[in-house]
């Protein structure tokens, strides 16, 4: 990973102390100029205070009144410290206590004054532990001492002296820019950067994707040493490669794709088998693509990928987690044989899992199928070509009995789906949002993902059986506050969605709201703002609850390496598992178990692993965890944000346009409505509704003109009209053209 403060100091646990060496191993640095750089940190942070030098090793000084935090500052100056512990309070930071860091920067903040039950705690920066703005979009403008690149971002409190780098500086005079920070302030010495490209006159006549890529400083290309990497890896399997490997090569194998890359040839992560068993039980094999052996833990690909954390997906550009030739010499293509970990599911006809196994794998793919294919196959109702004949009665199996039984176990538990059109990404499970996503016109994809979630389970279960280090996935509960805006809006339209316990949201009662949705007169809006109040997925070493999925006994992502590092690191976890794993307590024992078998779980009370691989992993864990965390964070609001831009796109060439619309938040200053056609939000501001004086009513959720008693409820359908839109910003502005509700003298004063 890039060099920061932050990962030095990742580096320090407890109170123990560091040689250089060690750090110099750790971080890879092993040229001069990096072990110069990692001196000259220590040394500063010697002299702040954050580590004491002792014989030559260092150690980190922790204090009470200092606190890890991420800055969130806003337009006017002031800004909050936002701690990662839950339940914590936000620090208030003055503007002149700043110490030169930046919105969204991770710093070390000193409390100088406690926080009260009505204000929050104060403080400074100490230290900044990592720059998260290595670039920026920018407007450029002529100054007296040359020229000046000034942040679209308002909450950006700076702006940045630009230096030649090749580009004519008098051409950018106003146009939006790519600005790269040479260097950030230095005591008075302000910034300084250089356009690294010119994106257009405007925001709106620069491409999207440019925008999105820009504003979140995503990597477009490979540094020339992972290329050449990529291009040294063996050009197809070996037969030394199938040692100690299951050989599943006789199985009829199908892989089952949708469209979502941008690779010039498929790449496929995920290949699938099915077995019936006797006494009602199935043999369902989930192949993955073996992508950790294709390149050792320690060079520039894992690196790179580390570094990425997930593939990016922009529309219908692609940013991926490995070059190509790595991704396709990964892929499960048909009629080559592959490496594979193979999960080898046993479940019975209620569709619950009843064993497994874990094994690397070689297999042999027979048939590729896309989503469109596998349902023409399925709906035909001729007999099918002779060489088709045994993969459709596999695809019947598969999607008409086996796939249904495991979703009605999953539902059985709480766990719900949400009935919204699917964004195709290649993850098969539950993927970024963390919910099943159910579409109408395109059933099996959210069929085969009952089946992979079960493969995680699986996966998941068998790290924690084994004392494993892993990567889990955690969804918390929805935020209460935020679901009471949405049960007040159902309440409106007539709908029950009280929670089954008071102030206490389980994925129940999220059953419950779906299945009300779909006889309202809103479902897909009510759906959608259904969606948002669920909280994302984080990742922690330490399995949890899994709000949407309803499980309580861990969860993990193993079947995606091709496009998420977080199950490559799985996977090399398996991979000393089946290399290195200890399947007897001692040389002197007779008793052996089956390493790769769930039929060990509660036999295991000893350390499976070598003590030195064991201790690397975990250690490996603490910084790796809160990088992918953070890339997690800003890839998802990167998607968001292009999704944003192309809805602002689309008002903006129908200004003027008239659509109907649902209320779905009332505040002082105005109503948000949701276009349900097209799913967009605008808000009609409270300057707009000049017919009359409209005060705003808390405790009812409305707007109410004084002498007409007109009211703009939460849940009312109204008709607006598209009057303004900043693209930029993603903002709508909307008028009314008809639609509120009249009230009674007396109704919603307060």
């Amino acid at each position: 990973m890039e060099f920061s403060v932050a990962a030095l100091l990742a580096n320090f646990t407890d109170d123990k102390s560091v040689a250089p060496k060690v750090l110099e191993k750790k971080l890879d640095y092993q040229d001069e100029q990096s072990i110069q750089k990692l001196q000259i940190a220590l040394d500063a942070l010697e002299k702040v205070g954050i580590l004491v030098k002792d014989r030559g090793r260092y150690r980190r000084v922790y204090e009470e009144d200092v606190v890890e935090a991420k800055l969130r500052c806003s337009s006017k100056g002031f800004c909050f410290a936002i701690q990662e512990t839950e339940g914590a309070d936000d620090i208030y930071i003055r503007e002149s206590h700043l110490s030169t860091a930046w919105n969204g920067d991770h710093v070390l903040v000193k409390i100088t004054k406690e926080g009260s039950r009505r204000r929050s705690p104060e403080g400074q920066v100490q230290l900044i532990l990592e720059r998260v703005n290595p670039s920026v979009l920018a407007r450029v403008r002529k100054a007296e001492s040359g020229y000046r690149a000034v942040p679209l971002d308002d909450r950006l409190l700076f702006e940045l002296n630009l230096q030649a780098n090749g580009i004519p500086l008098e051409d950018a005079v106003e146009h939006l820019v790519h600005v790269e920070v040479v260097r950030y302030p230095l005591g008075q010495n302000p910034p300084i950067g250089q356009v690294a490209r010119i994106l257009g006159s405007d925001a709106e006549d620069a491409a999207d994707t440019d925008i999105v890529c820009c504003k979140h400083d995503l990597r477009t290309n490979f540094p020339d040493e992972v290329l050449l990497a990529a291009d040294s890896i063996p050009k197809q399997v070996r037969k030394t490669d199938f040692k100690k490997r299951l050989d599943l090569r006789d199985f009829l194998t199908v892989t089952i794709e949708g469209d979502s890359q941008n690779y010039p040839n498929p790449v496929i992560g995920n290949a699938f088998t099915l077995k019936k068993h006797g006494q009602g039980h199935w043999q369902l094999g989930v192949h993955i693509a073996d992508v950790a052996s294709w390149f050792p833990p320690d060079s520039p690909l894992e690196r790179e990928a580390k570094l990425r954390g997930t593939a990016v997906y922009l529309g219908n550009t692609v940013l991926p987690l490995l070059p190509e030739p790595v991704a396709q010499r990964c892929s499960l293509v048909p009629e080559q044989d592959r490496l594979a970990i193979s999960v080898l599911l046993t479940i019975n006809d209620a569709g619950e899992l009843v064993e497994f196994e874990i094994y690397p794998s070689v297999i042999h793919v027979d048939y590729q199928l896309s989503y469109e294919q596998v349902q023409s196959l399925l709906g035909e109702h001729q007999e099918a070509e002779p060489e088709l004949v045994a993969v459709v009665e596999m695809l019947k199996e598969l999607f008409f009995t086996l796939s249904p039984a495991v979703r009605a176990a999953r539902q059985r538990r709480g766990s719900f789906e949400l009935n919204l059109s699917q964004t195709q990404y290649p993850y098969k499970d539950e993927g970024r949002l963390g919910a099943i996503l159910v579409s109408a016109s395109l059933p099996i994809q959210s069929l085969l993902t009952e089946l992979v979630i079960l493969a995680n389970q699986a996966v998941a279960s068998h790290l924690q059986a084994l004392s494993l280090p892993g990567i889990y996935c955690v969804q918390s509960e929805s935020n209460f506050d935020e679901l009471q805006d949405l049960i007040k809006l159902g309440d409106n339209l007539g709908l029950d969605l009280e929670l089954e316990q008071d102030e206490e949201i389980t994925p129940q009662d999220y059953q419950k709201f779906i299945h009300l949705f779909a006889q309202s007169t809103a479902p897909q809006v009510l759906t959608y703002l259904l969606r948002s109040t669920l909280k994302p997925i984080a990742y922690r070493s330490k399995p949890g609850f899994h709000f949407s999925l309803a499980l309580n006994n861990g969860y993990t992502h193993c079947t995606s390496p091709i496009w998420r590092y977080a199950d490559i690191f799985v996977q090399r976890v398996l991979g000393f598992l089946f290399e290195e794993g200890r399947d007897r307590r001692s040389t002197r024992s007779k008793d052996r178990v089956i390493l790769n078998s769930s039929s060990c779980h509660g036999y295991v009370n000893w350390n499976v692993l070598p003590p030195e691989i064991q201790q690397d992993l975990e250690a490996q864990l603490k910084e790796l965890i809160s990088h992918l965390n953070e890339r997690e964070k800003l890839v998802m609001d990167a998607e968001v944000d292009l999704e944003g831009l192309k809805k602002a796109e689309q008002m903006k060439e129908r200004t003027g346009d008239v659509f109907t619309g649902l209320i779905t938040g009332v505040q002082s200053y105005g109503f948000f409505v949701e276009i349900e056609d097209l799913l967009v939000e605008g808000l009609v501001h409270v300057s707009s509704l000049k017919d009359d004086w409209y005060e705003y009513r808390s405790r009812h959720s409305c707007l109410v003109g004084r002498k007409n008693r007109t009211a703009y409820r939460l849940g009312d359908h109204v008709e607006v009209q598209v009057k303004s839109v900043d693209y930029y910003r993603q903002q709508i502005d909307l008028v009314t053209v008809s639609g509120g509700s009249t009230v009674p003298n007396g109704d919603y004063d307060e």
